[in-house]
């Protein structure tokens, strides 16, 4: 990996989980770091570890619910009025719901949060990393996609809702979200990746209900990583010199994979992009 002195990095659930191990690593590299964060506590905490591993880093948060387009919107000003350039854009926040909740824009939580924040953030922030070129996003998917597709017919699970499916289908999306951006970017000089962090030993399903945060906490105890591990992929999408111009692509363990055929697509990927513009008009 090479250094990111002089190279504004901002982050979405940059306040904890693989989150903030990532943002730890990219500020030893010399990275500028925007963290956007839901919890005043929690960005306190997160500036403090900061500061306390990379003395003299240059780091400040942003609150933002993004689960709502007002005030990702107004994020996406604050950013664009702010910062001179943006050189990497990570589209991390995302959450699962044991319990179908409709937003104020009217979308299910889960694809709200975990797709369309994504999505209308980058959008908003196109200009700014054109401009910023050489630029990455990288979004963070999940292996989770795998056997699942997606029901155009029904992309707000109001047939029938099951949280764990409703973030599977959410992970999909982040692939096929990724592969159309990467082909809109083709020749711009920004490039557009994915990556699968791993199950990681994070916060994670702590806001579901009881049997839901059971199941989680003990698969955690046996199967999880540590956040440290699960934020290698991500910092390597990040600042890897030798994925300069490699783009579309998806990663786990800090290497090429092959995601579902679902999520190769480009119909689909073509037709959820299409789906998602209908919705932030």
């Amino acid at each position: 990996m090479s250094s990111l002195a002089g190279k504004t990095v901002v982050i979405t659930g940059g306040t904890g989980g693989i989150g903030l191990e990532s943002a730890l690593v990219l500020a030893e590299m010399g990275a500028q770091l925007v963290l956007i964060g839901r919890d005043p506590a929690r960005a306190a905490a997160a500036l403090e570890r900061i500061r306390q591993r990379s003395a003299g880093a240059k780091v400040e948060v942003i609150h933002a619910d993004l689960s709502r387009f007002g005030e990702i919107r107004r994020l996406a000003a604050t950013l664009a009025d702010r910062l001179d350039r943006i050189d990497v854009l990570v589209n991390n926040a995302g959450a699962m719901f044991d319990q179908r909740e409709i937003t104020e824009d009217g979308l299910e939580r889960t694809f709200a949060l975990n797709h369309m924040a994504y999505f209308l953030l980058t959008q908003a922030l196109s200009e700014k990393l054109r401009r910023s070129a050489p630029a990455r996003i990288v979004n963070v998917a999940s292996e989770a996609h795998r056997s699942v597709t997606l029901d155009f017919d029904d992309l707000q699970e109001e047939k029938r809702f099951s949280g764990w499916t409703a973030y599977r289908r959410s992970k999909l999306c982040n692939i096929l979200f990724t592969r159309e951006l990467a082909r809109r970017l083709a020749g711009s000089g920004v490039t557009a990746n994915c990556i699968h962090p791993g199950f990681c030993a994070t916060g994670f399903g702590e806001n579901t209900g009881t049997g839901y945060r059971f199941g989680l906490r003990l698969l955690k105890t046996f199967l999880a990583i540590s956040p440290e591990k699960g934020a290698r992929t991500l910092t390597y999408a990040v600042s890897a010199p030798e994925l300069a111009d490699v783009t579309g692509a998806y990663f786990a363990k800090s290497k090429t994979a092959t995601p579902s055929a679902a999520a190769r697509d480009d119909e689909s990927a073509k037709r959820l992009w299409e789906a998602s513009e209908r919705l932030i008009v």
